[in-house]
């Protein structure tokens, strides 16, 4: 069975929770009998297919972008072309882009999509936007959402009804590299240990600027752990506080990444915006058996963190309750422990990889059996 995922940007050019899924359905669905081809956009096309573990990487030029939207010339007869090696579309919402070459294609395999989150910033453009949207999440065979308290709490999907399956973000811990005690010596030498992580794309819906306010005469640190559009203005935000106890580290390689989630107090995740639908960092965080913060805003971060089972869990844009629970769990490390414990058990009942890539293995399957 061939799978071609569609998506806006993939590795290795870009690193994010977005491209960690798709890269967690391909390496979790091989077993089943898929082969996996992603067609993104990229600002490098040399080599313009990029071979990786999970899936080829087909890369069209970007030749612009518009609201976050990608755009690209070479995306369309690239598509094409990938429509007559797939058996299978799997879209990953949202790209705009993909909308119109899912119409101008005529695609005649069954397709998929995941829907990762509403669009939420973009008013009036989302508003001229929203006929073609309805019409393209109208036209194709399935839509998945990724946690039950995402599907309930959006507008979009509510008008779709029963039609809509939930899978969660799955990840197989065998995918991530295991950090050498050289590497762990030099991280607790660099960061110490007990810090409170984050970990993702330094983008305005992460809301950095709470847990930057939150951090002020903290006798503990932050690391944050990442790189994007806003890391001037979060430097900037962190200069004029005069906070010395947070550390920028800019992207990562994977190991590090692995080295400080094992040495970290817990890892937070700030947003309260419904644009950070999951965050695949909390499970990492999990999975490395660390207690979560984050807040309540009804998105998919509060299936993955329960409140005193996994985690704690505040009010939205409060710098005073995110400090309050960095505060709780550094003065006291048995609870930090014992949720940390509760954070691994949720992981390995609802989130490991096996569990996702059945699902959409099963998916695929039914669609080819059953097409339309």
């Amino acid at each position: 069975m061939r799978v071609l995922h569609v998506y806006r940007t993939y590795f290795p050019e870009t690193q994010g929770g977005l491209e960690e899924t798709i890269r967690q359905i391909c390496l979790n669905t091989a077993s089943h009998g898929v082969e996996s081809r992603v067609l993104c956009t990229s600002d490098t096309t040399e080599p313009r297919v990029v071979r990786r573990n999970e899936a080829a990487v087909y890369r069209s030029r970007r030749s612009g972008e518009i609201a976050s939207c990608s755009l690209s010339v070479e995306a369309f007869p690239m598509f094409r072309r990938l429509l007559g090696w797939a058996h299978v579309v799997h879209y990953h919402f949202p790209w705009p882009l993909a909308d119109v070459m899912h119409f101008t294609g005529r695609v005649d395999v069954p397709t998929v999509v995941t829907y990762h989150s509403d669009i939420v910033r973009q008013r009036v453009l989302g508003w001229l936007y929203a006929p073609l949207m309805r019409r393209f999440l109208g036209s194709v065979d399935r839509i998945v959402c990724t946690s039950p308290n995402y599907l309930a709490s959006s507008k979009v999907l509510k008008f779709f009804g029963d039609g809509v399956d939930v899978v969660p973000i799955g990840l197989d811990e065998k995918s991530y590299p295991e950090a050498t005690d050289d590497l762990l010596e030099r991280t607790h030498a660099d960061y110490g240990s007990g810090f409170f992580l984050f970990i993702g794309v330094l983008r305005y819906y992460k809301c950095l600027h709470i847990l930057l306010e939150a951090m002020r005469g903290a006798s503990y640190r932050a690391v944050i752990v990442g790189s994007g559009p806003l890391e001037r203005e979060l430097k900037d935000q962190c200069q004029r506080l005069g906070l010395s106890n947070v550390t920028f580290t800019g992207y990562l390689p994977e190991p590090s990444k692995v080295a400080l989630l094992s040495q970290c107090r817990a890892v937070v995740a700030p947003s309260y915006l419904r644009a950070e639908a999951f965050g695949v960092a909390l499970l990492e965080g999990a999975m490395a058996k660390k207690p979560l913060v984050t807040t309540e805003v009804g998105s998919g971060t509060s299936h993955v963190n329960i409140q005193g089972e996994t985690g704690l869990v505040v009010e939205p844009a409060s710098p005073e309750a995110f400090r309050e629970a960095m505060d709780t769990l550094y003065r006291d490390p048995e609870l930090a422990q014992t949720l940390g414990a509760g954070a691994r058990c949720r992981f390995e009942r609802l989130f490991n990889g096996r569990m996702m890539g059945e699902r959409y293995a099963d998916i695929y399957a039914s669609l080819l059996r059953n097409p339309g």
